[in-house]
């Protein structure tokens, strides 16, 4: 009796670790893993699982809650001990160590050709790791300015639009203009100051990391990589047009002082959008400016979010036409909408409801063709990179505590030392 009852716990806790299987009955259970935290998006994948799992009893979809806080932790444990979820929500900048380790299924054979086809090859160079693909980018956000359009509107300072932009230069000359005692034209919020100056930089030209032809990668910081952060500097050091003391913040951080009228302008990601609208006070007038363009015009890096297979999944195929059904066109438009971000997929971005003005959204769309990979993306060893030498030397050159020299050595300097171990 004791042996069997020994049996039936092993047996137990052997279903409760398994990623997804078949049931006794011949029915698939998948786990699919979701990010989404707002609550309009969590609403959309919910209900879409629900759909699937109406419309598909032989094939059912588990909704499992995710945390962005702790996602790269939290899967690689998962993916060590047997445990991953078959669909995985993510990002494509924390998708390389799981490519580059086996973790993830590749879905070049997979994906139907409609989706393959639907979203643009520079999303999907986002996802590729050497000769596969182990995510399907499907929500992106540019970076914007968001403005206190009557601040703007009384100034009488040119509106920007994405087909008549402000350069660099006349950024920095007008958030002086805007500038006065206890007011600032601009609150840059770099709490994490690395992914915003590399993304916008690609706007000035910028390149920063340098692959050669043994495939190796070095840091250049030349000088289109240096207008970015020479006017975000000179913005907070010289004119005093820019905030000092958001430089340390995190964006939701800066919207109570951009709603009581102490900056006229706070770049922000365009998903912030939607927390404007919730916490906004009434009859507060804003509006979504496109950022700054340079040399490279509107061109920005962005990390998509991806939807992923493991490769221990037991039922890839069936995995992957749920990813076909979640992000068919309307479906899409639906993950757009409950994330207030822009979907990748260019039959999604034809929607009109991703067109209207309201809330910026015209914007928005006018600036997705513009982005393009993060620049790190594919740069083994960028995390530590990240966080050991450029995110402390960003800051001290955005705080005025080091000149653009110290900077340029750090990143390079230090910066390739760093580089060099994982590419030996």
């Amino acid at each position: 009796m004791r042996a069997r009852l020994l049996a039936l716990v092993l047996l137990l806790m052997l279903a409760g670790c398994s990623s997804g299987g078949t049931r006794d009955d011949g029915r698939i259970t998948l786990r699919f893993q979701s990010l989404a935290w707002q609550e309009e998006s969590v609403e959309a994948n919910k209900r879409l699982v629900k759909e699937w799992n109406a419309a598909h009893p032989d094939v059912r979809v588990e909704y499992v809650q995710g945390s962005w806080d702790s996602v790269h932790d939290q899967l690689l444990t998962a993916f060590e001990g047997g445990e991953a979820p078959d669909i995985i929500h993510d990002a494509s900048d924390d998708l390389a160590d799981f490519a580059y380790g086996g973790y993830l299924a590749d879905l070049t054979g997979l994906l139907p050709a409609r989706l393959k086809s639907d979203i643009p090859r520079r999303s999907w160079e986002t996802a590729t790791f050497g000769n596969g693909v182990y995510g399907v980018p499907f929500l992106q956000e540019p970076r914007v300015l968001i403005a206190n359009a009557t601040w703007l509107r009384r100034s009488g300072v040119r509106i920007p639009t994405p087909k008549e932009p402000w350069s660099w230069a006349e950024f920095r000359r007008i958030t002086e203009r805007l500038s006065g005692p206890g007011k600032y034209g601009v609150a840059w919020p770099l709490k994490e100051p690395v992914s915003a100056t590399l993304n916008l930089s690609l706007s000035a030209g910028g390149q920063l990391f340098h692959r050669g032809p043994d495939g190796k990668v070095t840091v250049r910081f030349g000088a289109a990589d240096q207008v970015v952060p020479r006017t975000i500097h000179d913005q907070a050091n010289t004119d005093r047009s820019a905030s000092p003391t958001t430089l340390g913040s995190g964006g939701s951080d800066t919207l109570p002082g951009f709603f009581a009228g102490r900056y006229a302008m706070v770049p922000l990601g365009f998903s912030y959008r939607q927390q404007i609208v919730q916490q906004a006070p009434k009859g507060f007038d804003w509006q979504v400016l496109p950022a700054p363009a340079g040399a490279g015009g509107l061109t920005q890096g962005v990390s998509p979010q991806t939807l992923s297979i493991a490769e221990d999944c037991p039922h890839k195929k069936e995995a992957a036409a749920f990813l076909d059904f979640l992000l068919r066109p309307p479906n899409m438009v639906r993950l757009a909408l409950g994330d207030w971000m822009l979907p990748t997929g260019t039959q999604a971005l034809r929607d009109p409801v991703l067109r209207t003005t309201r809330h910026g959204w015209a914007t928005g769309a006018a600036l997705a063709a513009q982005l393009r990979p993060a620049p790190a993306q594919t740069v083994r060893g960028y995390p530590e990179w990240k966080d050991k030498v450029a995110t402390p030397a960003l800051q001290e050159y955005y705080s005025g505590a080091i000149g653009l020299g110290a900077l340029r050595e750090r990143l390079e300097g230090d910066g390739n030392l760093v580089l060099a171990r994982y590419q030996r």
